[in-house]
């Protein structure tokens, strides 16, 4: 992710507009440099009129920089409403509106309602209400996005109310032009920062934001926000999306297939999730390449090198390639701290050199993406990198241009549905496509 981020900020290069407006602006500079002492002085003079205006002070927040104890609180329809701050816990925040540990509990003990009470974030909401004797009579809270739960306390008696909440979700439609990266690109369009890093997920296996993207670059969204009555709520999904990366077409479709499992594939059916990552680790730089014989800088003799060493810092994540089972996980001479997955019949992986290991154990499945362990320098190292290996049936290739198996598309009965739903996705996008590129022309 924060790959994706960095990337996606990158500027790209200036071009001869950029150089211009730059010199525009210094030259704005001293000029205003150079007026900047008239207009100060011009507040001195003694013929200006002054009009005195009498304004109520509005009253300040207790605290105003949200750092003390004071509760950031509202009054609303006799409840006073509590939004949840960082550090703070559900039991803080009741305890201060007068709700005891036990009431508490008998909340918690709801499973319904366990979950949006133990597991609070800044900015949710809580609010209480209170009977003319200063005791509890009121509380009132989220339980998700759709269902509000109202408990009336009357003499320790729970009586609780579940409220539905109305639930939309807006669909936009965008086209942005990458000209210095593609965070300005989708401001431009009218997508927000974290929009735009679902964009760039979406197609993060096919593109290196990194090193691929290029000015000219262009791209097509369908996302969505979501409001509950009538107010934003939070940003949505990308629902279908285009991107023209160094003249090659990509496309993404978000659908959830029969198990219940989402995933973006592309218009033919095929999950945009490789069946491997190219590479397990945000490294800085690539040490050794895969080879039949280099000098070993320890052992000083030939010796084949049949993987690829990415430097990276000590304690970085090493991820697995792909989804698999451990088979070892252990130390092993030369590769130190080393984990080695099977992936189905075929493939494996090996990760060496762990500065340590990850919580898991031998004979566990994990996922891709998972953390194994950590960057270090542990067997036969001179510095922090991870060892990598891909082998197939036992035989040693290079990571860098195996070339990767590609994931099944899905089942017939299912792209059938898959097609249906998508169609009108792909439409939209064909036609805004084809109006930008006759504006262009």
């Amino acid at each position: 992710m924060r790959v994706l981020q960095r990337a996606a900020r990158a500027p790209l290069s200036w071009r001869r507009r950029h150089w211009v407006a730059a010199g525009l602006a210094c030259a704005a500079v001293v000029v205003i440099g150079a007026t900047v002492p008239t207009g100060a002085n011009a507040t001195h003079q003694s013929d200006l009129s002054v009009m005195t205006l009498d304004l109520p002070v509005p009253v300040l927040d207790a605290d105003p920089l949200g750092d003390g104890d004071a509760p950031v609180a509202r009054i609303d329809d006799n409840w006073t409403v509590v939004t949840v701050r960082s550090g703070q816990t559900v039991a803080d925040i009741f305890q201060k509106n007068g709700v005891s540990p036990g009431l508490l509990q008998r909340l918690l003990d709801d499973k319904a309602n366990a979950g949006a009470l133990r597991s609070i974030h800044p900015g949710d909401e809580f609010a209480f209400r209170h009977d003319a004797n200063g005791r509890i009579s009121g509380i009132r809270f989220d339980r998700d996005d759709r269902a509000r739960i109202v408990v009336a306390v009357e003499h320790d008696e729970l009586h609780q109310q579940i409220v539905d909440r109305l639930i939309e979700r807006r669909t936009h439609v965008v086209h942005g032009i990458v000209e210095t990266s593609l965070f300005d690109a989708g401001a431009q369009a009218g997508m927000n920062d974290s929009m735009v890093i679902k964009l760039a997920n979406a197609f993060g296996y096919d593109i290196d934001f990194a090193q691929d993207l290029r000015q000219g670059d262009s791209f097509t969204v369908i996302y969505d926000d979501v409001y509950r009555e009538g107010e934003r709520l939070r940003d949505g999904d990308i629902i279908a999306a285009t991107f023209v990366n160094r003249g090659k077409r990509f496309s993404a479709f978000r659908y959830t297939d029969a198990l219940g499992k989402t995933m973006y594939y592309s218009e033919d059916g095929r999950p945009l999730r490789k069946s491997f990552l190219r590479t397990p680790v945000e490294f800085t730089r690539i040490s050794s390449t895969f080879t039949a014989g280099r000098m070993h800088p320890i052992l000083g003799t030939m010796r084949a090198h049949r993987g690829v060493d990415y430097a990276a810092p000590t304690g970085t994540p090493v991820r697995a390639a792909g989804d698999g089972k451990i088979v070892f996980r252990g130390w092993q001479n030369g590769y130190g701290n080393v984990v080695v997955l099977q992936h189905g019949g075929h493939f494996s992986t090996l990760y060496g050199h762990m500065s340590k290991f990850a919580a898991l154990r031998q004979g566990q499945q994990v996922s891709q993406g998972q953390t194994l362990g950590f960057v270090g320098m542990t067997g036969l190292a001179t510095g922090p990198h991870l060892h990598y290996e891909f082998r197939i049936d036992g035989v040693h290739r290079d990571p860098l241009t195996v070339t990767l198996p590609k994931p099944e598309p899905l089942p017939q009965v299912e792209l059938a549905l898959f097609r249906s739903q998508t169609q009108p996705e792909l439409a939209k996008l064909k036609t805004l496509e084809a109006t930008r590129l006759a504006l262009a022309k």
